[in-house]
């Protein structure tokens, strides 16, 4: 049904306690880090909010982030999905708190939506309160930014983008062109906390009309 949350499943997660040094050189793992998180889930948004989320529970570092091509439903692997992340700390107890830290946001703060009654069109409107290292890095905004995180298929996301921007106070701060690896298309903006929630509620209330009424133009 329409407004109905998808939830993210975590595929697998492992940590690596003290990891080979070569590893760390090639993930540019910061000075004094040598214990890593690893986990793939099949949703790549949700995951890079969650690992962001990480960063202001645990002391880690968010050292490798990447989507996987055409997405979860493509997946070469019964494993794979659609994301995998890696956490840095300097050691497995605060990986592990990371982990568990990303995990939860996962299961109970944030969800990709349905914009339509079968499901067929998603999007992902959430409102971050404040980012913490990684998404700040990625954004190039200050950590503790306030953030609203939007995701849609290509011209639902582009129509979308323009209606919250036009509805809110925001800064369109990091753009994410279609397509990405996983065809939809998106991105971060900022701005205070309110303007980011009506930003959210825009973009949504637009995707789901497109969804409704696919070619009125």
């Amino acid at each position: 049904m329409t407004g109905d949350p998808i939830p993210t499943k975590v595929l697998s997660a492992r940590i690596l306690p003290n990891a080979d040094p070569a590893l760390l050189r090639q993930l540019n793992v910061p000075r004094g880090h040598r214990s890593l998180g690893l986990l793939t889930t099949d949703c790549d948004d949700v995951s890079y909010a969650a690992l962001d989320e990480a960063t202001k529970k645990a002391r880690v570092r968010v050292v490798y982030a990447r989507s996987m091509y055409a997405g979860a439903s493509n997946a070469s692997t019964a494993l794979a999905g659609e994301f995998i992340g890696i956490l840095s700390a300097e050691d497995p107890a605060e990986v592990r708190c990371g982990l568990e830290a990303a995990v939860r946001y996962m299961e109970h703060e944030a969800s990709f939506f349905s914009a339509n009654d079968d499901g067929s069109v998603v999007y992902f409107a959430h409102c971050i309160s404040r980012t913490g290292s990684y998404l700040s890095k990625e954004a190039k905004v200050p950590e503790g930014t306030p953030m609203a995180y939007l995701i849609a298929p290509p011209l639902e996301a582009m129509l979308g983008l323009d209606a919250a921007v036009k509805a809110a106070d925001v800064t369109l701060s990091l753009f994410y062109g279609p397509p990405t690896e996983t065809n939809f298309a998106g991105g971060l903006l900022t701005g205070d906390q309110a303007a980011c929630k009506a930003a959210c509620e825009a973009f949504a209330a637009t995707v789901c009309a497109i969804a409704a009424a696919p070619t009125a133009y």
